[in-house]
């Protein structure tokens, strides 16, 4: 049987998506399970030993092209099902030509008139983005939700261990989106509040160097070793580096998924959303962080914003830094 499993969303998507791979491989062992992500993601699924095959979509330039190529692969390869967790057109073009002889995805897709199963999709009930997935296939599986999984190897655990001395942990300090993004000053109160035993791994892409920098050299605990590691791993060295770590803080964002693959201990600080929405940590260790505020304009969105619609930012500002650590 041959499945074909669709996220081309963002990093932490396809990160939550793996527990579909995961259930499926669970029961249907024999089975051949591709991926198509987009470009730029492709590195998580590196060592996935039930992923057969990894196909990349551009969708950064010759967006139609690229759409077009893929979507010939797909239909070539003559898949029994195709499961899409995307929810937007392109995705739903690819399942539309592809001759699948199933086809299941979300009611919200623009194509979902051609699938031959159809989910609703719900934000906002508690649901958890996993156990929405999973009722894609739980016809296919068992009502048992999978978590998701990533395979750092051998080398990617050597790589970083000699950042994993002592007490140690690690802080992703950014986002995406500034309303998601706990403030920097916030950040460095933490790491100032911090015992002078542990060390402090600041970890996250290339571009969130500076910003990493910044909270390194502000922090005035200078008997604390702080790490800037921001773009110097790849996500699977920094899945291996998380999994140790004594405790992570991050954002609503890709490093809380990450250490939900990992299971490793996790502190998700929500400013702008909420946990409701259903992109919550997974990890047996976790907690969740955010303001006791009762606010208004909370939450004003499911992705966040480059600005505070409000102007204030009191979903950030009015989270007391001592609850962190509490």
């Amino acid at each position: 049987m041959k499945f074909l499993v669709i996220q081309t969303a963002f990093l932490g998507d396809v990160i939550l998506a793996t527990s579909v791979a995961e259930k499926l491989h669970q029961h249907f062992p024999d089975s051949q399970i591709d991926f198509l992500l987009r470009k730029g993601n492709e590195s998580v699924l590196e060592n996935h030993p039930f992923i057969r095959r990894v196909i990349v979509l551009d969708k950064t330039k010759n967006k139609l092209n690229n759409l077009l190529t893929i979507s010939s692969e797909v239909k070539q390869a003559k898949y029994d099902y195709i499961i899409n967790l995307h929810r937007f057109g392109s995705s739903g073009f690819i399942v539309w030509r592809s001759g699948a002889k199933e086809r299941i995805g979300f009611d919200k897709n623009p194509f979902s008139f051609c699938y031959t199963k159809k989910i609703k999709h719900e934000i906002g009930n508690g649901k958890h983005e996993t156990e929405r997935n999973h009722e894609l296939i739980a016809s296919l599986t068992d009502n048992a939700v999978a978590k998701p999984k990533l395979y750092p190897s051998e080398k990617d655990f050597n790589e970083v261990k000699k950042y994993k001395t002592g007490n140690f942990i690690c802080i992703a300090p950014t986002s995406v989106w500034f309303t998601k993004q706990f403030p920097k000053e916030k950040w460095i109160a933490h790491i100032n509040s911090l015992h002078e035993s542990v060390s402090v791994n600041l970890i996250g892409a290339k571009n969130d160097f500076e910003l990493c920098e910044e909270i390194k050299n502000k922090a005035f605990n200078k008997n604390i070793r702080i790490e800037n590691l921001a773009g110097k791993l790849s996500i699977l060295q920094t899945a291996a580096l998380m999994k140790d770590a004594q405790m992570n803080y991050v954002n609503d964002s890709a490093p809380m998924h990450i250490a939900s693959a990992m299971n490793a201990p996790v502190t998700a600080i929500f400013c702008s959303t909420v946990p409701a929405f259903g992109f919550g940590p997974l990890s047996e260790k976790s907690k969740v962080i955010e303001t006791k505020e009762k606010l208004d304009c909370r939450p004003c969105g499911l992705h966040g914003y480059k600005v505070c619609p409000q102007g204030h930012f009191k979903c950030a500002y009015s989270i007391d830094v001592k609850e962190i650590l509490s």
